[in-house]
């Protein structure tokens, strides 16, 4: 089953994109936890989004796979971590049909993950991908999910060569541009000759 896009914006559903990019951008300048190196953070500006289009929210039923397979996963700086592949989620960007495996890394944790990459990296967005995390919150009261590329985001070793993640596996390589989500941090385009990894 396919599911297109909504035809009207849910009530106030810009202004909390907005709302947690900001949050996001607050955390990154000052928090002790920030993937942005201390030393960094002077110079910080903030992080480069799309804007808000609802061409890329989708509600969703997930096609749960009967038959879960362990896959497993290859890290930027070394070594593996085994996922299970949950389900597929299928939908249509500009009459494209496609589809994005969903990932657990426990068969009793609630959260869903979806990495991708997309034609769009290493011009416009992180040349690794981008990342999606569900849960509970991003569901419909029918029980859809909610996966909104407008939520997409950098996995943190697009800051820091301090972090190590997973690479996307190639059934989640989109042959279409996702112009949604997080765009390529700033300081990657400045300083070419830094190499940056991906977080988990």
């Amino acid at each position: 089953m396919i599911t297109v896009k909504l035809v009207s914006e849910p009530s106030g559903w810009t202004e909390r994109i907005e709302e947690e990019r900001e949050f996001k951008t607050g955390f990154f300048a000052a928090h002790p936890q920030s993937p942005i190196p201390p030393e960094e953070r002077k110079e910080f500006k903030g992080l480069n989004y799309y804007p808000p289009k609802l061409d890329y929210r989708f509600e969703l039923e997930l096609n749960e796979h009967q038959d879960k397979k362990r896959i497993k996963m290859a890290y930027t700086k070394g070594g593996e971590q085994e996922f299970l592949q949950w389900g597929t989620f299928k939908f249509e960007i500009a009459g494209i049909k496609l589809e994005l495996q969903a990932y657990k890394s426990d068969p009793n944790e609630e959260r869903l993950f979806v990495p991708f990459k997309d034609t769009t990296n290493g011009k416009e967005t992180y040349g690794a991908g981008r990342y999606i995390d569900l849960d509970e919150r991003h569901k419909t009261s029918e029980g859809k999910w909610i996966l909104d590329f407008n939520k997409a985001y950098n996995p943190w070793c697009a800051y820091s060569e301090k972090y190590t993640c997973p690479f996307v596996r190639p059934e989640n390589w989109i042959t279409e541009p996702i112009r949604a989500g997080e765009k390529k941090y700033q300081k990657e385009k400045r300083q070419n000759s830094r190499r940056f990894h991906v977080h988990t």
